[in-house]
């Protein structure tokens, strides 16, 4: 029996899991948080990679790598690590959704000539916050000497292979962490480095782009190491999505993805590449469990009491309609607008059919997301469902009949790191020829409730998504342009 792990660094520790290569079973697993000392007078959204080794060093510990053949590199995206000519890093690396850089973005995405829709034809998106892209104009602006000394550029799980390997003269990465710099075109596949040019000043090395299956070396130990990927890349490998699938991811924000066989990318999708060769256009939310917060402090109550509330209304919450844009939002485009409570009767003035206006407000603004990727083609049957929302009972009961879709919610489990383990399996065996490049290992899917809405639910969610349509028209008329969501 071959034996694999996977690591994932996120922004707060590191996660290993150690799986049967054929099967995926979980035979040991290691944890460590990132350490803290030293980070006094750093920002948020900076820290020192070698964190990330000390991490990884503490979670491998008491033997939790002992007979591993093959490693998976899963670790947070948006994290720009700068290197000098010799390899060193420049400066502590640039993390997260920095909110340092959002005029740089701004100015960055009017820096090229045709604007928005240029950047969205060559790349897929637009520069925002995270992206590397906005990081190495920041860079140029803030610290022109760092700048001037940025020689080649990483990101963190480029960066943490290339130290398993011993830091060799080749650098490398994968197509999913590549789709995310705002440097890659994912419909070309081919790096954009005049972008990258555009934005830091001067030309800069980028590392090699593998393909989903390859090997990005081998330690001299004998330890292969796959080309790892980023979290949202590995989560979805991990949960074992495909060509159908669409992940919601609930926090305060959300994000609706899907497996799809072509490039999406305009002003409202981001086009993303998925660790499998496909693609994973994204379609982000700026409001989802801060409305169902928001609502609850409202009502004196917390999450739970606000789901118990809302299963004690009914459908269509007595004509009450939330249109939740609390924060703003981006889909669509309304980035100074404000939430919209529509339908207010002396009969609707009831803590529970605010209740439930408040989760069928959230659900409806992710099921036009949704209608966003069907509209561009993508076919969606099948939802899963993320978050410490996903296990609200009011969430479960209306999910399925809005999204017109069976909604999935797996259990709790590790699945980026999981996610790097696979492909690891999947290196290692195209590697030894018991694999093709084409298909990964068949691993079980995630442990999970499944949840399908019958005929008559289906009906009675198309109504409140027609009540909740209509209000949204009446009140932002056109805020989706000619494309309007499915």
């Amino acid at each position: 029996m071959a034996i694999v792990a996977g690591l994932d660094s996120s922004a707060e520790a590191t996660r290993i899991v150690v799986c049967d290569a054929d099967t995926g079973a979980v035979l040991k697993q290691g944890y460590a948080p990132h350490p803290t000392e030293g980070a006094d007078g750093q920002t948020p959204y900076e820290t020192d990679p070698q964190s990330w080794l000390l991490s990884l060093g503490e979670a491998a510990g008491g033997g939790v790598l002992e007979g591993v053949r093959a490693i998976g590199v899963s670790a947070q995206q948006h994290a720009l690590v700068p290197l000098d000519a010799q390899g060193a890093t420049v400066r502590p690396a640039l993390i997260g959704s920095d909110k340092r850089m959002q005029a740089t973005a701004a100015d960055l995405a009017d820096a090229l000539e045709g604007g928005r829709a240029a950047w969205a034809a060559a790349v897929g998106s637009v520069p925002g916050p995270a992206h590397q892209v906005t990081k190495l104009r920041w860079l140029a602006r803030n610290e022109p000497e760092n700048a001037a000394k940025t020689a080649a550029v990483l990101q963190a799980h480029d960066w943490l292979v290339w130290q398993l390997l011993g830091r060799p003269a080749r650098r490398t990465t994968d197509r999913g962490g590549a789709s995310g710099t705002g440097y890659w075109s994912a419909s070309e596949g081919v790096w954009r480095p005049d972008l990258a040019e555009l934005a830091l000043g001067h030309q800069v090395a980028l590392p090699e782009v593998l393909g989903p299956s390859a090997a990005a070396g081998t330690t001299p130990e004998g330890l292969l190491i796959a080309p790892g990927t980023g979290e949202t890349m590995a989560a979805a490998f991990g949960l074992g999505v495909r060509a159908g699938d669409a992940v919601v991811s609930l926090g305060g924000s959300g994000s609706v993805m899907a497996i799809h066989h072509e490039a999406i990318g305009d002003a409202a999708v981001t086009a993303l590449a998925d660790a499998t060769g496909m693609h994973l256009p994204v379609v982000r939310l700026l409001n989802a469990v801060r409305v169902l917060r928001g609502t609850a402090e409202l009502l004196g109550t917390d999450l739970d009491g606000l789901s118990t509330r809302a299963l004690e209304s009914t459908p269509g919450a007595h004509g009450l309609v939330l249109l939740p844009y609390l924060a703003g939002e981006r889909t669509p485009d309304l980035p100074y607008t404000a939430g919209t409570l529509s339908g207010l009767r002396r009969e609707s003035m009831r803590p529970e059919h605010l209740a439930r206006a408040a989760f069928e407000g959230m659900l409806c603004s992710v099921a036009d997301a949704l209608g966003v990727l069907r509209a561009r083609g993508v076919d969606v049957e099948r939802v899963f469902l993320l978050g410490p929302a996903a296990e609200l009972p009011a969430v479960r009961a209306i999910a399925a009949s809005l999204f017109a879709a069976r909604v999935v919610v797996p259990q709790p489990a590790d699945y980026a790191a999981l996610g790097a383990a696979r492909q690891a399996a999947w290196a290692l065996g195209v590697h030894e020829g018991r694999l093709g490049p084409e298909r990964p290992p068949a691993w079980q899917g995630a442990a999970a409730q499944v949840i399908e809405a019958d005929e008559e639910e289906r009906l009675v969610g198309a109504a409140v998504r027609q009540q909740y349509t209509a209000v949204r028209e009446e009140t932002h008329p056109g805020a989706f342009g000619d494309l309007k969501p499915l």
